[in-house]
């Protein structure tokens, strides 16, 4: 099959192929966020340890880093309509075992088990589905469509928090991670459902005589030879070292520090969810008015100072108000960041750059989530947020001094 060649112009709102993409990616992430609430409380309700909802984040995390290095070949070498599917499957057996194993015990071994494989596949498809937007909506309409995909997923995200705090508190989180497996399936129709030309890539032929593993490394080579996407690879990777975990030490002060029940957990993501949804139909508007560096760098020093609130706010309303704040500012931040990569990337590596990134941006994260839930453990949620917060202005900071600071790298 040929690729689509045409240019993606006109509005984003007729293109039915973005459509049907669109909102089979909302129903996704709804159940996503059914699982962000319930696998916690499941390891919080079994074991009454901040520190293994710590590990399990970090164990997770490091299946995702590891499937990365591969995940970026894997995207510009095969269909990406059919990896789409395939890790939708994949994932739908996957959260589908816990509920069913979970009927004849408590097997906490499971988790360790079903989420990092869980986690690995879900890289791919996250690499994937980067590579696949850009052909989707077009370069030119690449940060409207992000937009309008995270928006919409942050809206189902604050329904599904709150469902699925309602649903773990009466028929436990299991009946949560359920309705999730389901969710993937939606997911997969959805991608079927569009064209398969829209997806495909013109292959570029490889160097004669390049080994295997200069492959593996194309993308990395890509990243660090641009210097705004070099320099934003390494301060994200030191921002999602102190923010992994970050739900995490969320939760446990709502149910440890403030004694709320599993539904109040729900609804307070859920509100934060609002964040998000806020922060993604405003970026392209944002982005077109101050540019990329002054937008980047301004939500990252709002997200340091919204951190800080969090150990200082001593409410559910006022934990719920900064996190939708928290939230909004990163929705800007990654979309900016997201958005400029599938923009300078020839879309024959637009997988091997996004998989790099992503490897190198989580490394650290997983170290950082247990790291957080043991301090958490030990020194209480409060010293947490507050050394979080700091290291997040500092890093803001560090990229006022660096080529981040321009406002419209994308032309250089």
């Amino acid at each position: 099959m040929k690729a689509d060649t045409r240019p993606a112009t006109g509005s984003l709102w007729r293109d039915r192929d973005f459509l049907v993409f669109w909102c089979a990616q909302t129903l996704s992430v709804a159940g996503d966020s059914f699982a962000l609430i319930a696998v916690p409380l499941l390891v919080l309700n079994v074991t009454g340890s901040v520190a293994q909802m710590g590990l399990l984040t970090g164990v997770s995390g490091a299946a995702s880093v590891a499937a990365g290095v591969f995940a970026g070949v894997l995207a510009d070498r095969f269909d990406r309509r059919r990896l789409l599917v395939a890790c939708d499957v994949i994932r739908l057996v996957l959260y589908a075992t816990i509920p069913v194993v979970w009927v004849f015990g408590q097997h906490v071994w499971l988790l360790y088990a079903v989420l990092p494989m869980a986690a690995a596949v879900g890289m791919l498809f996250q690499v994937t589905y980067v590579a696949a937007v850009r052909g989707l909506a077009g370069e030119t309409r690449v940060t409207e469509a992000n937009g309008m995909l995270y928006a919409t997923a942050a809206a189902a995200g604050i329904l599904g928090p709150s469902l699925a705090g309602v649903v773990s508190g009466h028929l436990g989180p299991t009946a949560a991670i359920a309705l999730n497996a389901a969710s993937f399936g939606l997911s997969a129709v959805g991608v079927l459902l569009t064209r398969a030309s829209r997806y495909v890539v013109e292959p570029v032929e490889p160097t004669p005589g390049r080994r295997p593993w200069r492959e593996l490394l194309a993308g990395a080579e890509f990243l660090f030879r641009h210097p705004v996407l070099r320099t934003l690879t390494i301060l994200l990777s030191f921002f999602i070292f102190m923010t992994l975990g970050l739900t995490d030490i969320v939760i446990y002060r709502l149910k440890h520090d403030l004694g709320q029940p599993d539904s109040v957990v729900g609804v307070v993501l859920g509100v934060g969810a609002a964040g998000t949804m806020v922060g993604s139909m405003l970026v392209a508007r944002m982005r077109r008015m101050l540019g990329f560096g002054p937008l980047w760098i301004g939500a990252q020093v709002v997200s340091g100072l919204a951190i800080l609130g969090l150990g200082l706010a001593g409410s559910v309303w006022g934990v719920a108000a900064i996190m939708a704040l928290y939230l909004a500012c990163v929705s800007l931040a990654g979309i900016c960041s997201m958005s400029l990569r599938q923009q300078v990337t020839p879309a024959h590596l637009l997988g091997r750059v996004t998989s790099a990134f992503w490897t190198i941006h989580f490394s650290l994260g997983p170290v950082g989530a247990a790291a957080l839930g043991w301090a958490a453990a030990r020194h209480g949620a409060t010293a947490v947020f507050i050394f979080a917060g700091a290291s997040c202005l500092l890093l803001a900071l560090v990229a006022l001094a660096t080529p981040v600071r321009q406002r419209h790298p994308e032309r250089a």
